[in-house]
This record gives structure tokens, C-alpha cells and sequence, in this order.
């Protein structure tokens, strides 16, 4: 209870400056608008009874967990749904699922905020994706009764120490979660170190490897790439950070040596990054997707910046190189380029997505590279060589493949406790 009062009384003193991280304005960065107050757990009611309250935070988890939403609604298409994001671009991929789920954006962890949300709603379960594990969310559901289950769960072997450092913070946390589906067998025995039952734990793998990308997604790659330029080598920079986009361009000058007409797909994590790196690209000749204006031979660099366009941008790329990881962020996820047949590339610095990152690197569909030069070096070396780009692409997707099935496995875990 301490804990808690502690954690409380920082949250409500710190929650000026949380609302001005949501809502600050920024170029490029869409508003929330009148939907501000659902953070407050100000929502309106859906107008069904007892739905599964699903939560993902921003657009990576709602894509996601969107492939189980589907296979859950084929399993009980009378089931409501109430899907909730945090961020403005989770809703906006939210909404992609159409009729499938009724969204609204997640109460902030203010004991009063989701109080209201609870009460609004009344939800007959709450599954979360991904390790989002918040103090008032888990009390408020534990004192209602509700199921709570993770799904997707992970917790690094840094994590692992950091909440033991804090067991009695993490026990209170942890004792309403009545089941956590792991990624992996390491992240259950983290888990158990910390005190939670092996009844509570199962491993289903990563709902992540379910990925499949359809003939639409196929076939804009294509109409993309004929846009682009058919014979010009092209490669992709995706999900970058600030810091690391001058680094990639840095990367393209080398690439330039070698192959003279490359052209560079670069797609910022943030949109609110748009226009300042759009002014990086000018020199280099600078089309941004969002103009819809033709590349010329005489272009450089094609900026990615619409939102929900990444897999046919991929699709249209020789190799794929994953941001976040040449600065300190922790990488982004390697498995869209992966499930395309892409030959992946990292930084160094991608601890948020070890265990994937480690799999393709061991079975030749990835490679790390610890430097903007040797990001270059290593670009040009597999423009140059078609026969090594296709046969590190069917390795990567060959790891895909293998590491299917966690979808119909959680799917069942979870309905198991609906029962």
C-alpha cells in the first residue's frame, strides 16, 4: 500500500507535465481534438454490455495484436470488443479493424481516471499487449474482480533486475495478473524469479511471427517500386530517430560511391519529424510520398510521410535497414522486412527486440551493423550482390515461418479464461 500511495502522490504532482507530453502541439503531430478527455477516462459508453477490454498502447502493438482481434471475432463473432490506444497513431491503425472493435482512447493511471473508465464500461476482462503493466489499472481491475492476462509478455534480464531491486512494489503490481502468455521460455523464468507462479505462466511465442501481409500490401510494394525506378538499386531506412537520420544519410554518401543511382526510402518513427527531415533530404534531391509528385532519376531520397504505408514501402526495398538501434532507443521490430523476404539490418543498440534480432542474425537473415560506415559498407555489399540478398531474405523469412503458430496458441489460452 505504501508503494502505491507513493507512486500516487508522484503521478498526481508530475501530471501537469504528463498532459503537456500528450497534448503539446507539434508540427506535424495530429491532435487528439475533442477526444482529449477519453485520457481522463471521460468516454462515451459503446452502448454493449460487458465487452473484452483489449489494450494496445501505440501502432506497433495494435498492429500487432490486430491478427488475433480478427481470429478472436471468427471464434465469437458476438463477443464486443473495446479496443484502447494511448497514442493518436495506435487509434488511427485502430481504426483500420472497422466494425471488428469499438475504440477509445486508455485512461491515464490516475486511480480516479480509471475508476470512471471502469464504471463506464464495465468490462468482463482486460487483456493487455505486450508488458504495459500500470499500478491503478491492476488494483482497480483486482478490486472488480476482473481477469487481467498479458499477452506477448517480456521482460529482459536488465528489467528482471531493476523490479527485484523493488520485490514489494513488484508483487503488489504483479498479484492481479492471472495469466502471462511469454514470448519465450527465458521471459516465463524471469517472471518465476520474481515470485510468480508457474500456474500463472505459459509459453506461446510471439503473436509477432503471425505476421501475413496480402495480395494489397504485395501489390502497392510493386506499383511502388515500378514508380521508383525498376533498375535502380533501393534500399529502406525505417522507423529512424532524431539522431540517427544523419547518420543514414551519412550511410548514403557511401552507398553513392558504389552504386551512383540508389535511392534511399526514409521513413521517420514520428510524424511530428516530418518536415525537419525533409530539410536533411534536400540536398540530396527529396520526394515526399505524401506529395505525390513523380521521383526523378536525378532524386536521392523518397520520404515516407504518411502513416500505414511502411509494409508496401518494404516491399518495394532491396534491403532494409531498422531505426532506433544506431542510437540509444532500443531498435525497432525486424520482422515486416523479415516476413517480406528482406535482408535486415540493425544498429547496434536493439535490446527492445534481442531474442528476434539474435534468431535472424544466427540464421544469416540479419546482420548488425555498429556504425554509420560500416551501415554503408554493408548496403553497397548487398546491392552489389543479388544472389546474397535473395538468399538472406529466404533465411529471414524462413525464421518467420518457423516461429509461427503463437497466434492460434494465445488465442486459446485466452479464451480459456473467458470460459
Amino acid at each position: 500500500m505504501g508503494y502505491r500511495l507513493l507512486y500516487n502522490l508522484l503521478i498526481h504532482l508530475g501530471l501537469p507535465l504528463a498532459l503537456l507530453a500528450l497534448y503539446r502541439p507539434r508540427r506535424g503531430k495530429p491532435g487528439f481534438g475533442a477526444r482529449w478527455r477519453e485520457h481522463l477516462g471521460c468516454a462515451a459508453p459503446t452502448g454493449q454490455e460487458a465487452p473484452l477490454w483489449i489494450h494496445a498502447v501505440s501502432v506497433g502493438e495494435t498492429l500487432a495484436i490486430s491478427p488475433l482481434i480478427r481470429a478472436l471475432k471468427a471464434e465469437r463473432p458476438d463477443l464486443p470488443i473495446l479496443l484502447t490506444t494511448t497514442t493518436r497513431t495506435g487509434a488511427e491503425q485502430a481504426a483500420r479493424l472497422g466494425d471488428l472493435v469499438m475504440h477509445r482512447y486508455a485512461p491515464l493511471d490516475y486511480p480516479w481516471a480509471v475508476s470512471r473508465f471502469l464504471a463506464t464500461f464495465k468490462p468482463r476482462a482486460l487483456w493487455v499487449m505486450e508488458t504495459e503493466l500500470w499500478p491503478n489499472w491492476l488494483a482497480a481491475c483486482e478490486a472488480r474482480h476482473l481477469p487481467v492476462t498479458i499477452i506477448n509478455a517480456r521482460l529482459s534480464e536488465r528489467s528482471c533486475g531493476r523490479y527485484r531491486r523493488f520485490q514489494g512494489a513488484f508483487d503488489a503490481l504483479s498479484r492481479p495478473l492471472g495469466l502471462l502468455l511469454c514470448q519465450h521460455q527465458d521471459d516465463a523464468d524471469r517472471f518465476h524469479r520474481l515470485g510468480i507462479g508457474r500456474e500463472r505462466l505459459a509459453v506461446t511465442g510471439s503473436i509477432k511471427f503471425d505476421i501475413q501481409f496480402g495480395d494489397e500490401v504485395l501489390s502497392k510494394g510493386r506499383a511502388l517500386r515500378q514508380a521508383l525506378g525498376r533498375d535502380r538499386p533501393v534500399w529502406i531506412a525505417a522507423s529512424t530517430h532524431q539522431g540517427e537520420d544523419e547518420q543514414v544519410l551519412a550511410a548514403f554518401d557511401r552507398v553513392r560511391l558504389t552504386h551512383p543511382s540508389a535511392l534511399l526510402i526514409l521513413v521517420p518513427r514520428h510524424p511530428e519529424r516530418f518536415d525537419r527531415v525533409a530539410e536533411l533530404c534536400a540536398p540530396y534531391g527529396c520526394v515526399r510520398r505524401s506529395s505525390g509528385d513523380p521521383i526523378r532519376e536525378e532524386d536521392g531520397v523518397y520520404l515516407g510521410d504518411t502513416m500505414g504505408e511502411l509494409p508496401s514501402m518494404l516491399a518495394a526495398a532491396d534491403v532494409a535497414f531498422m531505426g532506433g538501434s544506431l542510437v540509444g532507443v532500443g531498435g525497432h521490430n525486424l520482422l515486416e522486412p523479415a516476413a517480406l523476404g528482406k535482408p535486415c539490418l540493425t544498429g547496434p543498440h536493439y535490446f527492445n527486440f534481442s531474442d528476434i534480432t539474435r534468431q535472424l542474425v544466427e540464421r544469416g537473415g540479419a546482420s548488425v551493423v555498429a556504425s554509420r560506415d560500416e551501415l554503408g559498407e554493408k548496403v553497397s555489399a548487398l546491392l552489389a550482390d543479388e544472389h546474397q540478398r535473395r538468399e538472406r531474405g529466404e533465411q529471414a523469412r524462413a525464421v518467420v515461418l518457423r516461429n509461427q503458430g503463437a497466434l492460434a496458441r494465445t488465442l486459446s489460452r485466452c479464451l480459456d479464461g473467458l470460459d
